[in-house]
């Protein structure tokens, strides 16, 4: 066993550097060397907050699923022409005595080979956005959408952008809202909307079939129920403590309540796939970079700054 150097949350509010203690890896493991990785801000927004609402989330955490790294080390078991490729990694749990969740800030880890996926032909950087694309296309797929359909879409955080660059691709109309200016100047849609400035009755005209939820907010859902067609859908991609919405217009339009849980086999290949064949622009969604020594700092830009959108740490 050996010490590394990782991120950890031992109690609300606080996030530092400090050593941790790395188990042996087994032979279908690979060891990968941390290069980037990133801060998703609404899940480790509730971790850091203590909200996360599942009993193997108990703080201390290692938290992190956004890691991209080299692969230093192989198990038997492993191709030996795995060793020098850039892969990214959903998480690890490969500590004693710390929770992992998902255990992915930490310089070194390691993974069961079936569980990284290469990087081969993308810029290494860019692969920390693989976890949030692969959520927005599982639920961009759950709706399925076809040429023609209106799709609106709440929010221009990662997942509200990447969102909507995937139904944009597969024909929808896409109208997508927000109240910071940074994010719309970044968004890929057809209608693009700052709630603060322009009513959503007077920027959209008909009815959409469905409404993407990507803020994590009740009350904007809520204004924009109206605008959905009978019949039509609502997809939810944030995070939410609870779910409180107005019955009356969800019953009247006969509306259908969805939710996307992370991804299903073969997203994150679809989403690397899409970066490398220049289908999915992704470089501009990351719009800050520090170092991991500046963690504290990092977390708090993320987490507070309203410009950030992605935040990139830096091993």
């Amino acid at each position: 066993m050996s010490t590394v150097q990782a991120v950890v949350i031992p109690q609300p509010g606080q996030v530092e550097l400090r050593s941790v203690t790395l188990k042996m890896p087994g032979p279908d493991d690979v060891v990968v060397q941390t290069a980037y990785t990133s801060i998703s801000a609404g899940t480790e927004r509730m971790l850091l907050a203590g909200q996360m609402p599942h009993p193997m989330l108990q703080l201390p955490v290692v938290p992190g699923y956004e890691t991209v790294g080299r692969i230093v080390a192989v198990g038997e078991n492993v191709d030996a022409a795995w060793n020098g490729r850039w892969v990214y990694v959903g998480g690890a749990h490969c500590y004693e005595g710390i929770n992992a969740a998902w255990g992915g800030q930490s310089a070194t880890l390691f993974a069961d080979v079936k569980r990284v996926i290469p990087l081969d032909g993308i810029e290494p950087r860019h692969g920390v956005l693989l976890a949030l694309a692969a959520t927005a296309v599982h639920g961009i797929d759950l709706i399925a959408p076809v040429a023609g359909s209106r799709i609106l879409i709440l929010g221009q955080g990662p997942v509200g952008q990447l969102a909507a660059r995937f139904a944009q691709a597969q024909g929808a109309w896409v109208a997508v809202t927000d109240r910071i200016e940074s994010r719309l100047a970044r968004a890929v849609a057809h209608t693009i909307i700052n709630v603060d400035r322009q009513p959503l009755n007077e920027a959209i005209h008909e009815p959409v079939h469905t409404i993407v939820e990507a803020t994590g907010s009740m009350a904007a859902l809520a204004s924009a129920l109206p605008l959905l067609a009978n019949g039509g859908s609502i997809l939810l991609l944030g995070y939410y403590q609870n779910l409180q919405l107005p019955y009356m217009p969800l019953f009247l339009k006969e509306a259908r309540l969805l939710t996307a849980k992370e991804w299903a086999p073969g997203d994150l290949l679809h989403c690397r796939d899409a970066i490398r064949s220049g289908a999915l622009e992704v470089g501009s969604l990351l719009t800050h970079t520090m170092p991991v020594t500046e963690v504290a700092a990092a977390y708090h830009t993320a987490l507070n700054d309203l410009d950030c959108l992605k935040l990139v740490l830096v091993w």
